[in-house]
């Protein structure tokens, strides 16, 4: 009864697990591919999530059944080792009786040989006794008339009956033999069978601590055996989860993949360069300069807005563009003006800010080095540093900024890119 509840309550779990997973496998091709948008996609991705926390909660509930069941293989192993003991005390008992059986065998044979023995003095008392008194009744000499009616004197009367005297004791004698042999055979035989039922009630002991052992054996088999196919299950469903698992994590990743691929191709639809002066469209450039392009970039890599860091993997708030060139690509100033600082950041870089005079300023970000310095004054076009790839970027890249006022605007409604 117990191993059945043991069983059925596996088998409600895997039942459970194969449900749910097999329900989120059979909807994940068809959302996947059937998405075109970015939208689209992240109502798929936060469903396939939500589906991977249902999973991820029947995996937990079987483990904490599995758990149980191992406290169940515990108690079984302890009832298995008890068992052992029981095996090899019976064991002990069955090796001391059939020390005892040779024993008795032993006594036995002596106990034969000695009633041997005595039937055979027996024996040979009754041939002599018969012998004799045959004889004399053959002869007819020895009665005791013959003895009265014989005597030649009262000397030789005397004499006779003496003689007579001597043989009834001698009668007396050999009967008392025979009797005392007789007993002796008797003893033997009570003896004998007194062994033989001590011998006979120890045999059934010895049958009956067979048959327990016996039955002990085969219940320690059972045991050991539903505790090995227990073993298998555990780590049939183990293996199962764990790739099940896996293969959800990789569809989600995929599905990640494509959201926010979408949503790259959509902001790069729409960060194009605008006619306007500003993000707003009511900035303008009070002072009419003209914006360079601060590198000779060969691709236009991330725009300004909301993104998936590609670093931290979490949404931020890009304050720039970023312009993919080759290590050591020339930086410029994109207008003339004053450097505000020349430094170092964990996350920047090395990298520098112009003020402009009108409101302006310029960023320039993830250098290899700088070559002005606070203070300096520079005029459009001139160079200001390489690109590269220092603090926390994935390759080398120039990452400009522009600020009006203190505020961070889309660097493509002043330059063309």
């Amino acid at each position: 009864m117990r191993n059945r509840k043991l069983w059925v309550s596996i088998l409600a779990g895997v039942l459970a697990f194969v449900l749910v997973f097999g329900l989120v496998a059979g909807v994940l091709p068809s959302l996947v591919g059937a998405a075109k948008s970015s939208s689209e996609l992240k109502s798929q991705l936060d469903s396939l999530k939500a589906d991977k926390k249902k999973i991820e909660k029947e995996i937990a509930a079987l483990e904490d059944k599995l758990s149980d069941n191992l406290d169940s293989m515990e108690e079984i192993v302890e009832q298995k080792n008890t068992i052992d003991q029981q095996i090899f005390m019976l064991h002990e008992k069955i090796t001391n009786l059939n020390e005892q059986i040779s024993a008795y065998g032993n006594l036995i044979a002596d106990k034969q040989e000695e009633l041997d023995i005595a039937q055979a003095h027996l024996a040979e008392l009754n041939r002599k006794n018969k012998e004799r008194i045959r004889a004399m009744e053959e002869n007819g000499s020895l009665s005791y008339w013959s003895v009265l009616f014989k005597a030649n004197s009262f000397a030789d009367l005397l004499d006779r009956l003496n003689m007579v005297e001597e043989i009834a004791a001698s009668d007396r004698r050999r009967l008392q033999e025979m009797s005392e042999a007789a007993a002796v055979v008797e003893q033997a035989k009570a003896e004998l069978e007194t062994e033989k039922a001590a011998l006979e009630e120890n045999k059934l002991v010895l049958d009956e601590s067979q048959k327990e052992m016996e039955a002990k054996r085969e219940e320690a088999d059972k045991l050991l055996a539903d505790l090995i196919a227990t073993g298998e299950e555990y780590q049939k469903l183990i293996d199962a989860a764990e790739s099940d698992v896996s293969d959800l994590e990789d569809d989600i990743d995929a599905a990640q993949d494509a959201y926010d691929e979408a949503k790259r191709q959509e902001w790069l639809a729409t960060s194009k360069p605008s006619t306007s002066n500003s993000s707003s469209g009511s900035i303008s450039t009070p002072s009419g300069g003209k914006w360079l392009v601060p590198c000779k970039y060969t691709r236009f890599s991330s725009p300004f807005g909301w993104r998936i860091h590609p670093v931290y993997k979490d949404w931020r708030f890009h304050k720039g563009v970023d312009l993919g060139a080759p290590r050591g690509t020339d930086i410029v100033a994109t207008r003339s003006g004053t450097v505000v600082f020349a430094k170092w950041d964990n996350s920047a870089g090395y990298y520098v800010k112009i003020d402009h005079g009108d409101g302006f300023a310029s960023i320039y970000m993830h250098m290899t080095h700088y070559i002005v310095k606070a203070g300096d004054k520079v005029t459009a076009g001139q160079k200001i540093g390489e690109v590269g790839s220092t603090g926390t970027s994935t390759g080398n890249h120039l990452h400009f900024g522009i600020q009006y006022k203190g505020s961070y605007v889309n660097p493509a409604n002043y330059i063309n890119i």
